[in-house]
């Protein structure tokens, strides 16, 4: 009997250490972490590179990389060379899955970056967490991302949308008191969460219409909001359906005042959805929080405007190619702050310790008990087919916390537009 539990306890031993060794997903070293080696970090995503999402946030991905590709051109981080495997899901859940798993269990990244929309996210997030996987900046602003004591290793980036929803609500609240407000949303997280924050600032809208993706036509939700007598049309939409939904208007002699999420407003990528009808944006109020793409003096749109010659084919620089650096930015910033033993628990800590300043209007707000984003914005309105920023940048919560001023300004890029360690 002591020699057959003997046998045993070196069994159960030998079977522990292969797993912390061979599954070395959190603690440890870098040495034993998945996607990190002394002259490499692996990092994977997944895009809508087709599909109905396509329209602007294809350009996202590669951005990213171009700005990895100028930080490894410059050293890299601590010695290593970021790589970043770019999977395409189509923006379907199920390709999403698929594609992540890939990602982890064959590709063996260190990581998970900025994995675009809330219905495809969002159903990966159980296996992220099983699997120990840092799940960082998710490309989307549903309040899923913040839930610390469920998902401890997944962080939103986008402002979220109830906060976003807040926001855009006290500008229709201020400026167009008195009229019909209606509104537009997605059939998912992404348009409830932007109808809670509206009407929590205006009460209940006076109508309220959603769409699916996969069912590219509007014309009724379109013809209901005009029958209702909307005068202010509030969208939670992608950019394909943001055109879809004012060229619609259009078509049916229907001329609310949109007002529209930041995810779906980028001036460049609707002008190029709409055609001969892009003057129909003349006017659509939106957010960003980020620097406009348009803004040749800012000091992060001539870092960016560099790095995009250098490294990202020349392509049209528009608020996506804003983002997707913006995103690579601050990665690399946590990856510095994490240290050169990078293990999959050290970054996670890293965020959580927060404190990051970059190129955004108001601060990202990660802390052990936020991994929400970037915390408030400030609204645009199209002018000559650009987004030009007006008044203040406001903060606000997810819950009834009041939408406040910002006045504090953003921070210059280092010199040589790599983040410090």
């Amino acid at each position: 009997m002591k020699r057959t539990a003997i046998v045993l306890a070196a069994v159960l031993l030998a079977a522990a250490g292969c797993s912390n060794s061979g599954n070395s997903n959190g603690g440890g070293s870098s040495a034993d972490t998945p996607g990190v080696t002394d002259s490499e970090i692996v990092v994977g995503t997944h895009m809508p590179l087709t599909g109905p999402a396509a329209a602007g946030y294809s350009k996202i991905a590669p951005a990213t990389k171009a700005y990895f590709d100028y930080v490894n051109a410059n050293g890299g981080v601590h010695g290593r060379k970021i790589t970043y495997k770019i999977m395409d899901d189509g923006y379907n859940p199920a390709n999403t899955q698929q594609v992540v798993r890939q990602l982890v269990l064959q590709d063996k990244v260190f990581a998970i970056l900025n994995g675009l929309g809330t219905p495809t996210h969002s159903g990966v997030l159980d296996f992220l967490k099983t699997n120990r996987v840092p799940d960082l900046f998710v490309a989307s602003g549903s309040r899923s991302w913040n839930q610390p004591d469920k998902y401890p290793g997944t962080f939103g980036f986008n402002p979220d949308y109830t906060v976003e929803g807040k926001i855009l609500a006290t500008h229709v609240k201020e400026k167009h008191s008195g009229k019909k407000v209606c509104f537009l949303g997605q059939d998912d997280d992404f348009g409830r969460d932007s109808l809670a924050g509206i009407e929590k600032i205006l009460g209940p809208v006076a109508a309220k219409q959603s769409y699916v993706t996969s069912n590219p036509n509007v014309g009724p939700q379109m013809g209901a909001l005009k029958a209702a007598g909307c005068q202010v049309v509030m969208l939670a939409t992608v950019p394909g359906f943001t055109a879809l939904s004012i060229g619609t208007a259009a078509k049916i002699g229907f001329k609310p005042q949109f007002v529209v999420s930041n995810v779906g407003s980028d001036p460049t990528t609707l002008a190029k959805t709409l055609g001969a009808a892009a003057p129909l944006l003349e006017g659509v109020v939106a957010a960003n929080y980020l620097p406009l793409a348009t803004d040749t003096a800012n000091p992060w749109i001539q870092l960016y405007s560099k790095v995009n010659t250098q490294y990202n084919a020349n392509a049209e620089l528009d608020n996506n190619v804003v983002y997707g650096m913006s995103v690579a930015y601050l990665f690399v910033q946590s990856l510095q702050s994490a240290g050169k033993d990078l293990t999959r628990d050290g970054v996670i800590e890293a965020v959580k310790k927060g404190g990051f300043t970059g190129p955004g209007l108001v601060p990202v707000r990660y802390s052990a008990s936020d991994h929400s984003g970037y915390g408030g914005e400030q609204l645009t309105t199209i002018k000559g087919g650009k987004a030009e920023y007006f008044g203040d940048a406001y903060r606000t919560d997810d819950a009834d916390g009041a939408v406040e001023v910002y006045k504090t300004a953003a921070v210059a890029p280092p010199a040589n537009g790599i983040p410090a360690a």
